[in-house]
């Protein structure tokens, strides 16, 4: 049919079912690869096919030198799915996906019953879950929503995380929580996923991200492993994504499986150094730390149970059973020293308190034993008159520290007293801010054992 213009129209029209031109077959074929609508595949993506290659057929046999409509060609390009409207390797909506299906390759019914992960699956740890996930990224694994890896996964983001939790079958984002468990923010854990399904719209804005753990200890940066144009990568991300932030869910696969624990590994009894603690650390003395804490009734501080990774669970903890000893000011502000190492892995002080009950100890003003009720920071600082600071200098000359005075001990606090002090701190082994000069209640407990 032509126009007044004599341009060319090209009308859709439905083919017989059992034609066997070389074109009516091949089109077939791709139409057999294409998702069903109400398993997520995209309805339009299905006409727009059909146009296309009505369209170059058409032309083909006419012979024109007419190219195809810009109406139609624009169309095209806005529904196909290798063509979405915006490519941002940022944006979701660049990042279609396909529905659940089995395995690419894996016999008819091998996929089993929704929300079950399919036959042979097997239970994987955190770690089983990043190394599947570096497998894809170290890759590069091109992204595609119809197209399969060679293990079987289909490689959009959704594929990504059923490869990497090891489902045994193809998921997307509207089922991918049937799956696992919500969990909040702070238990978030390498492994878990965040998850954004737009209800209104899963095909544009939807999307999947493998968390690989915090970028620093202000968290809000993380790792993320996805798959995403133009490939799958590993990458520093703003919580919980870059945009559509407030719609993603944190989740926990339910099929985790500890990992395997050799020998037990005999705890460190050593101070490690302050290093091995504080914001941004990783070690396993901060996870032996947290066991420690919990053993003396520190337990309810933590959510998910100790870990290496060093956060305000272990700071709260750590402060608690500074101050259950009596301690103060920088004593008690929760970075364990070699003095509250000692404690800890010697079984020595007291328990923290449950919570309600205050904290008991030597600062209280109350004598432990033969020792005299410890004073306070307060009485031990320049300028300081009182009896505790001279009866601090006899002990310490009783204990052969007081090689830096020049007149014998004195009620007023001074540098001789402070250099004295030091020396003893430093014969307990103790450095840095543990061997200041200025007595806390743990030097004087010693000095006067």
């Amino acid at each position: 049919m032509e126009t007044d213009s004599g341009a060319p129209v090209f009308e859709e029209f439905e083919r017989a079912p059992d034609c066997d031109c070389p074109g009516c077959i091949q089109l077939r074929r791709e139409n057999a690869r294409l998702l069903p609508p109400r398993l997520g595949g995209r309805p339009a993506a299905h006409g727009a096919r059909r146009a296309l290659v009505l369209a170059a057929a058409a032309g083909s046999v006419l012979a024109a030198p007419h190219a195809v409509p810009q109406a139609a060609a624009g169309q095209a390009a806005l529904t196909s799915p290798s063509s979405p409207s915006r490519t941002t390797a940022d944006d979701p909506a660049s990042t279609p996906q396909g529905g659940s299906s089995a395995l690419h390759g894996a016999p008819e019914g091998s996929q089993g019953p929704p929300g079950v992960p399919a036959a042979g699956a097997q239970a994987i740890t955190r770690a089983e879950i990043i190394n599947r996930a570096k497998q894809w990224v170290g890759a590069q694994v091109p992204y595609s929503m119809d197209k399969y890896f060679t293990d079987g996964y289909r490689q959009d983001c959704s594929g990504f995380v059923s490869m990497a939790w090891n489902l045994g079958r193809n998921e997307w984002t509207g089922s991918l929580d049937a799956f696992a468990v919500r969990i909040g923010r702070e238990q978030l854990q390498p492994g878990d996923i965040l998850l954004f399904h737009n209800q209104a719209d899963p095909e544009k804005g939807s999307h999947v991200t493998i968390f690989g753990g915090w970028t620093d200890y202000t968290h809000s940066h993380y790792f993320a492993y996805e798959q995403a144009r133009p490939h799958a990568r590993k990458q520093a991300t703003p919580y919980a994504y870059w945009n559509h932030s407030k719609g993603y869910t944190a989740y926990r696969y339910k099929n985790l499986r500890a990992a395997a624990q050799g020998p037990a590994a005999a705890p460190a009894r050593r101070f490690p150094g302050a290093a091995a603690f504080g914001p941004g650390v990783r070690s396993p003395y901060v996870t032996q730390l947290g066991r420690l804490l919990v053993q003396r009734g520190g337990g309810r501080f933590y959510r998910s149970g100790p870990s290496p990774v060093w956060g305000e669970a272990d700071r709260r903890a750590t402060q608690a059973f500074q101050r259950a000893q009596g301690w103060t000011g920088r004593a008690a502000d929760g970075l364990p020293g070699p003095l509250t190492w000692e404690y800890l892995v010697g079984g020595k002080g007291r328990d923290i308190p449950p919570e309600g009950k205050p904290a008991g100890g030597a600062a209280a003003g109350r004598s432990v034993g033969a020792v005299p009720a410890y004073p306070g920071r307060g009485a031990f600082r320049p300028g300081q008159v009182n009896a505790a600071v001279e009866r601090l200098g006899r002990q310490l000359v009783k204990k052969g520290f007081g090689a830096h005075y020049r007149q014998g001990p004195g009620p007023v606090w001074g540098e001789s007293d402070r250099r004295n002090v030091e020396a003893f701190q430093r014969a307990q082994g103790w450095r840095g801010g543990a061997a200041d000069g200025y007595p806390g209640p743990e030097t004087w407990r010693r000095l006067f054992s």
